[in-house]
Protein backbone atom coordinates (compact mmCIF):
# COMPACT_ATOMS: atom_id res chain seq x y z
CA UNK A 1 0.00 0.00 0.00
CA UNK A 2 1.44 3.39 -0.93
CA UNK A 3 1.84 6.15 1.58
CA UNK A 4 -0.71 8.36 -0.23
CA UNK A 5 -3.38 5.63 -0.22
CA UNK A 6 -2.70 4.99 3.45
CA UNK A 7 -3.30 8.68 4.21
CA UNK A 8 -6.55 8.77 2.24
CA UNK A 9 -7.80 5.60 3.88
CA UNK A 10 -6.86 6.82 7.34
CA UNK A 11 -8.53 10.18 6.74
CA UNK A 12 -11.67 8.41 5.52
CA UNK A 13 -11.85 6.30 8.69
CA UNK A 14 -11.19 9.34 10.85
CA UNK A 15 -13.98 11.36 9.23
CA UNK A 16 -16.46 8.47 9.32
CA UNK A 17 -15.61 7.81 12.96
CA UNK A 18 -16.15 11.44 13.98
CA UNK A 19 -19.43 11.60 12.02
CA UNK A 20 -20.63 8.42 13.73
CA UNK A 21 -19.65 9.89 17.09
CA UNK A 22 -21.69 13.03 16.41
CA UNK A 23 -24.65 10.92 15.28
CA UNK A 24 -24.53 9.05 18.60
CA UNK A 25 -24.16 12.30 20.53
CA UNK A 26 -27.10 13.88 18.70
CA UNK A 27 -29.38 10.92 19.34
CA UNK A 28 -28.51 10.74 23.04
CA UNK A 29 -28.82 14.50 23.57
CA UNK A 30 -32.14 14.64 21.71
CA UNK A 31 -33.46 11.73 23.76
CA UNK A 32 -32.29 13.33 26.99
CA UNK A 33 -33.85 16.67 26.02
CA UNK A 34 -37.16 14.93 25.37
CA UNK A 35 -36.85 13.12 28.69
CA UNK A 36 -36.29 16.38 30.54
CA UNK A 37 -39.13 18.10 28.67
CA UNK A 38 -41.83 15.47 29.02
CA UNK A 39 -41.01 13.83 32.36
CA UNK A 40 -40.01 14.90 35.84
CA UNK A 41 -36.32 14.15 35.20
CA UNK A 42 -34.13 16.95 36.54
CA UNK A 43 -31.42 18.79 34.62
CA UNK A 44 -28.99 18.13 37.48
CA UNK A 45 -27.73 14.99 35.74
CA UNK A 46 -26.90 16.87 32.54
CA UNK A 47 -23.11 17.16 33.21
CA UNK A 48 -22.92 13.42 33.84
CA UNK A 49 -24.89 12.62 30.67
CA UNK A 50 -22.62 14.94 28.65
CA UNK A 51 -19.45 13.35 30.05
CA UNK A 52 -20.61 9.76 29.52
CA UNK A 53 -21.94 10.51 26.04
CA UNK A 54 -18.71 12.26 25.07
CA UNK A 55 -16.54 9.37 26.22
CA UNK A 56 -18.66 6.71 24.52
CA UNK A 57 -18.96 8.72 21.31
CA UNK A 58 -15.25 9.41 20.99
CA UNK A 59 -14.51 5.78 21.78
CA UNK A 60 -16.52 4.91 18.68
CA UNK A 61 -14.65 7.57 16.69
CA UNK A 62 -11.29 6.32 17.96
CA UNK A 63 -12.24 2.71 17.29
CA UNK A 64 -13.10 3.46 13.66
CA UNK A 65 -10.10 5.71 13.13
CA UNK A 66 -7.80 2.96 14.39
CA UNK A 67 -9.46 0.34 12.20
CA UNK A 68 -8.11 2.22 9.18
CA UNK A 69 -4.60 2.23 10.60
CA UNK A 70 -1.85 -0.37 10.63
CA UNK A 71 -0.16 0.93 13.79
CA UNK A 72 -0.55 3.45 16.60
CA UNK A 73 -4.25 2.94 17.18
CA UNK A 74 -4.07 4.90 20.42
CA UNK A 75 -2.68 7.91 18.56
CA UNK A 76 -5.30 7.82 15.81
CA UNK A 77 -7.97 7.39 18.47
CA UNK A 78 -6.69 10.45 20.33
CA UNK A 79 -6.66 12.42 17.07
CA UNK A 80 -10.29 11.42 16.50
CA UNK A 81 -11.12 12.52 20.06
CA UNK A 82 -9.31 15.82 19.53
CA UNK A 83 -11.16 16.48 16.26
CA UNK A 84 -14.48 15.71 17.99
CA UNK A 85 -13.66 18.07 20.88
CA UNK A 86 -12.45 20.87 18.59
CA UNK A 87 -15.61 20.72 16.49
CA UNK A 88 -17.70 20.76 19.67
CA UNK A 89 -15.76 23.79 20.97
CA UNK A 90 -16.20 25.69 17.69
CA UNK A 91 -19.95 24.99 17.71
CA UNK A 92 -20.21 26.12 21.34
CA UNK A 93 -18.31 29.34 20.65
CA UNK A 94 -20.53 30.15 17.67
CA UNK A 95 -23.83 29.18 19.32
CA UNK A 96 -23.18 30.60 22.81
CA UNK A 97 -21.62 34.05 22.86
CA UNK A 98 -21.16 33.72 26.64
CA UNK A 99 -19.21 30.45 26.32
CA UNK A 100 -16.06 30.35 28.40
CA UNK A 101 -13.51 27.70 29.13
CA UNK A 102 -13.74 26.46 32.70
CA UNK A 103 -12.76 23.36 34.63
CA UNK A 104 -15.73 21.37 33.34
CA UNK A 105 -14.86 22.24 29.72
CA UNK A 106 -11.27 21.15 30.22
CA UNK A 107 -12.46 17.92 31.86
CA UNK A 108 -14.78 17.09 28.92
CA UNK A 109 -11.92 17.79 26.49
CA UNK A 110 -9.57 15.52 28.43
CA UNK A 111 -12.22 12.80 28.62
CA UNK A 112 -12.80 13.15 24.88
CA UNK A 113 -9.15 12.74 23.98
CA UNK A 114 -8.61 9.90 26.48
CA UNK A 115 -11.78 8.13 25.35
CA UNK A 116 -10.65 8.40 21.75
CA UNK A 117 -7.30 6.87 22.70
CA UNK A 118 -9.04 3.98 24.47
CA UNK A 119 -11.28 3.42 21.45
CA UNK A 120 -8.20 3.47 19.25
CA UNK A 121 -6.51 0.80 21.39
CA UNK A 122 -9.61 -1.37 21.14
CA UNK A 123 -9.95 -0.72 17.41
CA UNK A 124 -6.39 -1.57 16.46
CA UNK A 125 -6.42 -4.74 18.57
CA UNK A 126 -9.66 -6.10 17.09
CA UNK A 127 -8.09 -6.17 13.61
CA UNK A 128 -5.73 -9.00 14.51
Amino acid sequence: MTKQNFSKMQLKHLVIGVLMAYAITSIVFLGYAMLITYTTVSERSLPTVVAITTVLSVMVAGFDAARGSETRGWLWGMVAGLVYVLIMAIVMIVMLPTFSVDGRTVMVCALGIAGGGLGGILGINTKR
